[in-house]
């Protein structure tokens, strides 16, 4: 008696029939013997004009679908009057009975889009007055996937593409903090041979992001013209489906070394395919079961897992030894290693303050003049910090110590010196004006924090515009009794009612509370 295929397992066969797939491809890939592909290619071909049909119209089911344990609705399983009914049976693993088939290309637009399965179900309502659940397009959705998975693997030229994923590790111990930790494992993995790169660190900021992917070059021998990646921080600032906005440095590296980096569709990590199951696997053959005294040691055990099995194995797709693979397709293909090392920069927006200068790591650097109050672009490294406003650079200074200034072009040293003491000299006479408690406190702040309090001076004088000279006297007097000396607390004492400061009555409404003495005043401001 022969075998009768359900009608999910019938579309899949009859899909790849279409394709051209042989019997023994298909049987390898659907479990379906080739006796039983061997019959429905044949009810396939007498069908051929009522199965894919040029023109409207319903078709009776076969002999063999009558028979079977399924019998389809000839009403329902081929609606003719649906659009891309027949495209649907011939060309996917998809229900035809699903009333979501009629909005098949409109639903794989959205999808490749990245909208949510809710999204997706309200744009069809409203656009194509879509009538039936929110569930019947979800499970329309889900078969749709598994059908999609049955198109081939998508190869990559070599030395085209190296695609980067973190994972988390196994417990391994940190020295620094004492405790067991699973740290992150980056890998990169060239997308020709399949060969790849595994290292561990304990974190995912940007240098360390940096610095994974240059070890990796080195260990290649070269790099490769595209890094794909998931959104990392390190890599995107704002994930967008058309045009992300890419993390500056990131982007500097990626043209001093020479590749695109091309981060994937966001909730697509399907684009990143070749790397998750790489990942996956160097969890599951490489760290599953092993736990590690530091991070060196899971490093080390990581670079004799790969010489000894990773490179040695014969990869189920390319079906070629991966490190033989790689030595002779994709280590010819790849760019050359730069010449110099990347320097690190770092970089973020500052606003240019009334005194002509802006902060970087606790030292201020002049910006010209007509800058004042504008939002400015700053770039620092090791050396120098350079200055931008609207991607032209306006200055460029010598890094100084942290509260230090740096001295503008052409200016003597010592002139920085007495300016900033005679500037500092006006900062403080115009406190003595407002008040000896405003003086006394000033100072103390300036004995306190240095030249830091420069700016924090100014910010006391200009709360004299929003608040009476009296509050102001009054909070400075508390400020400087209790070693107040940051901005903000001596904006909140201004703010206070003039009893605020004092101590407060509290109600003995039972024994257990403590009297007043066991508190300080500092707790209540």
């Amino acid at each position: 008696m022969p075998n009768y295929l359900k009608m999910q397992k019938r579309q899949q066969v009859l899909a790849l029939l279409e394709l051209g797939w042989t019997y023994r491809h298909i049987e390898a890939e659907t479990g379906v013997r080739r006796e039983t592909v061997s019959r429905y290619d044949r009810l396939r071909r007498a069908n051929a004009a009522k199965v894919f049909p040029g023109s409207e119209g319903a078709i009776a089911p076969s002999e063999a679908d009558r028979a079977g344990p399924d019998p389809p609705n000839p009403a329902k399983v081929f609606p003719g009057s649906e659009p891309n009914a027949a495209k649907v049976f011939a060309g996917s693993d998809l229900p035809p009975r699903s009333s979501a088939a009629a909005y098949h290309d409109a639903i794989v637009e959205k999808l490749d889009a990245g909208l949510s399965l809710q999204r997706l179900w309200q744009d069809l309502v409203e656009e194509f007055g879509y009538a039936s659940s929110y569930e019947s397009v979800k499970r329309y959705v889900r078969t749709l996937r598994r059908a999609r998975r049955v198109v081939g693997v998508i190869h990559t030229a070599p030395g085209e593409e190296g695609q980067v994923d973190f994972f988390q590790g196994v417990p391994t111990f940190n020295a620094t903090t004492g405790q067991w930790q699973r740290p992150w494992v980056f890998r990169m993995t060239l997308g020709h041979s399949r060969h790849g790169y595994e290292e561990a660190a304990w974190d995912q900021k940007l240098e360390t992001f940096l610095r994974l992917h240059a070890n990796a070059f080195r260990d290649f021998g070269g790099v490769p013209t595209i890094v794909r990646h998931d959104n990392l921080k390190s890599a995107v600032v704002r994930a967008c489906l058309y045009d992300p906005d890419m993390n500056e440095v990131y982007a500097a590296f990626a043209r001093h070394h020479g590749f695109t980096a091309l981060p994937i569709r966001p909730r697509n990590p399907r684009e990143n395919g070749k790397q998750e199951r790489s990942g996956g696997y160097v969890k599951g053959n490489a760290l599953k079961g092993h736990r590690f005294d530091s991070l060196d040691a899971c490093n080390a055990h990581l670079r004799r897992w790969n010489r000894t099995v990773a490179r040695l194995r014969i990869h189920g797709t390319t079906r070629r030894q991966v490190f033989t693979h790689f030595l002779e397709s994709d280590k010819p293909a790849l760019q050359p290693l730069p010449a110099e090392p990347f320097a690190l920069f770092h970089c973020g927006d500052r606003t240019v303050h009334p005194d002509g200068h802006v902060e970087v790591q606790g030292a201020f650097y002049p910006a010209p003049s007509h800058l004042l109050g504008l939002v400015i672009q700053v770039r620092w490294d090791q050396h120098l910090v350079r200055l931008y406003h609207n991607q032209v650079q306006v200055a460029v200074h010598t890094r100084v110590a942290p509260g230090k200034f740096a001295p503008r072009p052409g200016q003597n040293p010592a002139d920085l010196v007495s300016s900033q003491r005679a500037f500092l000299e006006r900062l403080l006479g115009r406190c003595e004006r407002v008040g000896p408690d405003l003086r006394l406190w000033a100072d103390a702040a300036f004995a306190e924090r240095g030249v830091r309090a420069f700016r924090l001076l100014q910010g006391a004088l200009d709360l004299t515009r929003a608040h009476p000279k009296e509050a102001l006297l009054r909070a400075a007097r508390l400020a400087c009794e209790h070693q107040l000396f940051r901005y903000r607390d001596l904006r909140r004492l201004v703010s206070q009612a003039p009893g605020d400061h004092r101590q407060r009555t509290l109600i003995d409404v039972h024994p257990n509370i403590r009297p007043l003495t066991h508190y300080r005043l500092e707790e209540f401001l």
